[in-house]
């Protein structure tokens, strides 16, 4: 069981967990030991509230495919459990960032003090550049 927040769990048979072979590195035994991890949630189908649903399928990240399937690949750690906790960490850490509300921008002007700064560094940057060149004799 995979707790989101006080009220918000995700159940076992929610969450695909396949034992894969890893790639890369690692000796002899990278061929033998199936130790990555592959991870399948379906967002449609699971017991998340409506609101979790609809954030995550608009979120648009390359982890999550069109039918709303999060699939990620955890294979950083040697062992399969090490990989298992690093999965639902990072399926957990994935839908906390796509429900958290973020704080909306206001727009704002420059204000004269800075205009007039910013236009004098400009200019004394150019007089120096102007200064620059061949030495005449």
């Amino acid at each position: 069981m995979l707790t989101l927040s006080s009220s918000v769990t995700l159940a076992d048979w929610e969450i695909d967990l396949t034992q894969i072979r890893a790639q890369g590195n690692g000796g002899q035994n990278v061929n033998k030991v199936a130790s990555a991890v592959h991870l399948r949630f379906d967002v449609q189908r699971s017991t998340l509230p409506a609101f979790y649903k609809e954030r995550l399928m608009q979120l648009s990240d390359q982890r999550i495919s069109k039918d709303g399937i999060i699939i990620l690949k955890a294979q950083s750690h040697r062992t399969l459990e090490h990989n298992k906790e690093d999965a639902l960490a990072r399926l957990k850490a994935l839908i906390l960032e796509a429900v958290k509300v973020k704080k909306a921008r206001r727009a704002t002007r420059p204000s004269k003090g800075a205009k007039r700064r910013r236009v004098d560094s400009k200019t004394r940057k150019g007089k120096i550049k102007s200064m620059r060149g061949k030495v005449e004799d």
